[in-house]
């Protein structure tokens, strides 16, 4: 039997359907939205896995080009590995719904989102995130939903919701907010420099339409909803427990609060294995987990209590203290940019590289044809930056961060008219304890001042965190890895001196209130400032021009008439002046040209054999040419590319000569002047004045 629900969003109807497609799943929601239509399923494992301390969750987004009337581009015409926006997007499915899956369910879950139509005007991406909730809530899987997902953007002082791909192009802020009607479960976005007030407004308006998504999910449920299966209650409990408990606390509590992380770590790991050696000789697999979930718990007990009641973290630091930073910028010698920045434990080596038009990245997808961009941001995380063993590779968690920090630099960049270089700034990781995306956002800024990026202004992140229980609410600045772990929260927001450029939240807990969303954002306003404070003590402003190193860029704008005399017959002109002047060369519809070289002295050369050829040819005006012919009266030399004078012989020496090669050679490069342009527009040119002019300018 076929079910659907409605909703009217900005005058256009949201529609979940179910019964009709992939019934074989444990839940499946077709849901449309405009022309645009995702298939969102789920499904779990056949048996729990008793003892479980995470949840098992999957969500692979993925999205058809067929969908757009599109066939792959490349090689390969069939769709392969998960791009880097369909991790990203399913990164933004899995934030929120996680926290609300029981952990005693024990079950693999999968959750697959297929865009199978776009109209390329309203994103799939948050139709994506409404079929895949629906599509968990009418499942007999537990979940404690229904939760909804909208886009928010304020443009020209007005919020819309659910924006278009053009609006959002146009747009000061766009966020995506997820939450169930409780509250916020997730916020991300960016923004050029909002203020905080711009930000709760428009979280507030799209709380709104979820509450409204959350009350269509209900009614889904109460048409097609299946009975949810079991939890795995274990029926095993911990020998002596409470003895366990009341021993381990007071030695856990000291070890807690050594300072430093790996002192710390050890002295956790060494009361742990105490207990261990005490207590455990008889355990079997099952007692055994137990015993581990119960270090976990007190180890959680004795930090948040530190928290709530006496303000002090691990540490040593009250919630608002932010740790001990260092800045330090040219590191490397011999690249475009380099910064190193230290917070704490945590440190991140920013490098930038400046490249040409021709190492921009092509961007293919659904979303519009094919595009490109000229700035990158990639992160790595190797795992030596948490002092262990590893496989170096890119997850989704490197590509998340490292989207996060691009996203918070974007808006701070110069144009492409303003400075024409493609820019790619790489973030290592050297180490890690709490927040090395925000530390990547800071090292980025510092590496761009460096390199000579005329960029607006300084960004720097920062990641809030939360203590929450029934009487209190602790907001922590620049959390650590074990906050981030124990805590309820993780908020990182991003932005220059006058305002907000990137910011992510993600919750574990049911949903946070806007007062306590208002005092994390003040208090990260209050940290930013401190941050970017130290930053600018470092390097506040681009430094005088790019590296030594970097590739020269150059620009001229030339007559459109005028292309083709610069392109020649099948491109002919402009491949000889690249390989003359060892360049590239780039020219646009409009005229506008680029020359990329790897020096200087390169670039101005053929520049200035570009203006040569788009512009007449002017009595007295010098060039060095190359010999092409050489005849008894004189010699004919290539100028310009494409075209050519004539050096008559009287015009190589002031002594007379007899024969045109005892000055001159075939292919030589010679210095010429133009002394003569007759009514059929040939050109008469002169060597021996160009080398007197010559010598005048170098005395």
């Amino acid at each position: 039997m076929v079910n659907t629900v409605s909703l009217e969003i900005e005058g256009k109807e949201l529609v979940l359907e179910t019964g009709r497609m992939a019934k074989q799943a444990n839940g499946a929601v077709f849901a449309t939205y405009g022309g645009s239509a995702v298939l969102a399923t789920v499904c779990c494992g056949d048996k729990p896995v008793e003892g479980l301390d995470y949840v098992p969750l999957q969500v692979e987004y993925n999205e058809k080009y067929y969908a757009a009337g599109k066939i792959p581009g490349g090689f390969l015409k069939r769709e392969g590995r998960p791009k880097d926006k369909e991790i990203l997007v399913s990164r933004l499915i899995d934030r929120p719904m996680r926290p609300l899956f029981h952990k005693e369910f024990g079950r693999e879950i999968q959750v697959i989102p297929t865009v199978i139509s776009s109209d390329q005007e309203n994103t799939p991406d948050v139709l994506a995130m409404v079929a895949s909730f629906a599509a968990v809530s009418i499942s007999d899987i537990p979940f404690e939903g229904p939760i909804g997902a909208v886009r928010v953007c304020y443009i020209n002082g007005e919020y819309i919701i659910n924006p278009t791909f053009q609006q959002i192009d146009t747009a000061d802020l766009e966020i995506v907010v997820a939450g169930s009607e409780e509250g916020i479960t997730m916020v991300e976005g960016g923004a050029k420099e909002v203020s905080e007030e711009v930000l709760l407004t428009a979280i507030a308006k799209g709380k709104t339409i979820i509450d409204a998504m959350c009350a269509m999910q209900k009614e889904l449920v109460a048409k097609c909803g299946l009975e949810k299966l079991p939890l795995t209650e274990s029926s095993i409990k911990l020998e002596n427990r409470d003895g366990i408990y009341n021993d381990v606390y007071p030695k856990l509590e000291e070890a807690c609060f050594v300072k430093g992380k790996h002192i710390r770590y050890a002295a956790i790991k060494d009361v742990k294995a105490a207990a261990k050696a005490e207590y455990c000789e008889n355990f079997d697999e099952d007692q055994m987990k137990l015993f581990e979930a119960l270090m976990e718990e007190i180890e959680y007990n004795i930090v948040r209590k530190s928290i709530l009641v006496n303000k002090v973290r691990t540490d040593g630091r009250g919630p608002e203290d932010i740790r001990q930073i260092t800045c330090e910028i040219g590191v490397l010698s011999r690249t475009h940019g380099s910064a190193l920045f230290t917070r704490g434990e945590t440190q991140s080596l920013g490098v930038t590289t400046l490249g040409t038009v021709f190492d921009e990245q092509m961007i293919d997808d659904i979303d519009s044809e094919k595009r490109y961009s000229n700035f990158m941001l990639h992160y790595n995380f190797p795992p030596f930056s948490v002092g262990e063993c590893g496989r170096l590779s890119t997850g989704r968690r490197e590509i998340g961060h490292g989207h996060l920090a691009q996203r918070a630099l974007t808006s701070i960049l110069p144009t492409k008219e303003e400075f024409p270089y493609t820019i790619r700034v790489v973030s290592e990781i050297l180490e890690s304890n709490g927040s090395s995306s925000m530390a990547t956002v800071c090292s980025g800024t510092l590496s761009l001042l460096n390199a000579g990026v005329p960029i607006k202004k300084p960004v720097a992140g920062i990641a809030m965190g939360l203590v929450t229980d029934n009487t209190n609410t602790v907001v922590l600045s620049d959390i650590l890895g074990e906050e981030d772990h124990l805590g309820d929260m993780d908020f990182k927001v991003c932005g220059t001196e006058d305002g907000i450029t990137a910011f992510q939240m993600d919750i574990k807990i049911s949903g946070v209130s806007p007062e306590i969303m208002k005092t994390a954002l003040e208090q990260a306003k209050r940290g930013r400032m401190h941050i970017l404070g130290i930053m600018n003590e470092t390097i506040s402003k681009p430094m005088n021009g790019v590296s030594e190193f970097a590739p020269r860029i150059e620009t001229v704008t030339i007559p459109e008439d005028k292309i083709g005399a610069v392109i020649g017959q099948g491109g002919k002109t402009i491949k000889a002046l690249s390989e003359k002047f060892d360049v590239n060369i780039n020219i646009e519809q409009d005229g506008s040209t680029t020359v990329y070289g790897k020096n200087k002295q390169a670039t101005d050369a053929a520049l200035k054999a570009i203006k040569g050829l788009v512009e007449d040819p002017e009595i007295g005006t010098l060039y060095t040419g190359t010999v092409k012919r050489i005849v008894d009266f004189g010699a004919f030399v290539e100028f310009l590319p494409g075209k050519e004078g004539l050096c008559h012989i009287s015009r190589l020496s002031r002594k007379r000569i007899n024969k045109v090669d005892e000055v001159l050679k075939l292919n030589q490069e010679i210095p010429v002047k133009i002394i003569e342009i007759d009514r059929m527009g040939r050109i008469n040119l002169s060597y021996i004045e160009a080398v007197e002019d010559l010598e005048k300018e170098k005395k």
